[in-house]
């Protein structure tokens, strides 16, 4: 359920910092909003959310003195997050935008400005300074399962950019992954036209239930997760109607229940799923 709740506010914390960026620049401001929602009722939450730290982290090893990693002290961060606010916002700088974004994370990993979740908004970063630049419309770019998947390439490239200096490497590794998930993007987005005309002649013949069964699967296509409280706030139907369509769409493996347990049941749009973990 933890994991669930982390995938939700990142959600959540994307869908915020893209509105905001109407009235705000990419800034620190937006970067603190963001990982205060990221870190709302998950681990992290009570690690200052929505505010750089105001001690000393490390990265690696059971305590400082036998540390990976140890970022710049806390009394730094404002100057240093200002620099890269600086850096972001620089229309006059000619580096293209990809490669400004490799340099723009790089640093933010360095910096590791907050307590907890700099990872987490680190790669959602990412994501919402190409929005920002209009080179995406939508924050449909996100580079969090190449770097899982080359969790020791990604580390190791970090590393090196620090310890030698080699930030041609790390960008070149950075700007693989942008290929790779834009390629595996384009997959996942035919695959989701299929899904949608599978999923529309599934509850075609639901009857009456076929028009709550669609508010269900759109707000499905967005949130990826749901319970009985949320299908009843969508169809605005009695407790026994709800529990009744989300068992017709089990019965239809549009969704699957994922906890296990009788109370606080959480379903998830399975085959919608299925796409990003195929596809990535």
């Amino acid at each position: 359920r933890d994991d669930w709740e982390e995938v939700q506010n990142y959600i959540s914390a994307m869908n915020e910092a893209v509105k905001m960026l109407h009235t705000l620049p990419f800034s620190s401001r937006l970067i603190k909003q963001t990982h205060k929602i990221l870190l709302q009722g998950v681990r992290g939450e009570h690690k200052l959310p929505g505010e750089y730290r105001s001690s000393q982290n490390w990265i690696g090893g059971a305590s400082i003195n036998d540390a990976v990693f140890i970022p710049p002290v806390h009394t730094s961060i404002n100057e240093l997050m200002s620099d890269i606010e600086k850096f972001a916002n620089d229309e006059l700088n000619p580096l293209p935008d990809l490669l400004k974004i490799a340099l723009i994370h790089y640093q933010f990993e360095t910096i590791h400005p907050f307590l907890d979740g700099n990872g987490r908004v680190g790669r959602l970063l990412i994501t919402l300074y190409l929005v920002s630049k209009g080179i995406l419309k939508q924050p449909i770019l996100y580079l969090s399962d190449f770097f899982e998947r080359n969790r020791m390439l990604y580390y190791d490239n970090l590393m090196r950019a620090r310890t030698h200096n080699d930030l041609t490497q790390w960008c070149k590794f950075f700007l693989a992954g942008v290929i790779e998930t834009a390629q595996n993007g384009v997959k996942t987005f035919d695959g989701i036209l299929q899904l949608q005309k599978i999923t529309e002649e599934k509850i075609r013949n639901l009857g009456v239930r076929s028009h709550d069964a669609q508010k269900v699967i759109d707000y499905l296509y967005t949130k990826l997760v749901i319970d009985a409280g949320i299908v009843g706030k969508i169809t605005e139907k009695s407790p026994a109607s709800v529990y009744k369509l989300i068992s017709v769409l089990e019965e239809l493996q549009i969704i699957k229940e994922v906890t296990g347990s009788q109370r606080g049941r959480l379903y998830i749009f399975k085959d919608y799923l299925a796409l990003f973990n195929k596809n990535n």
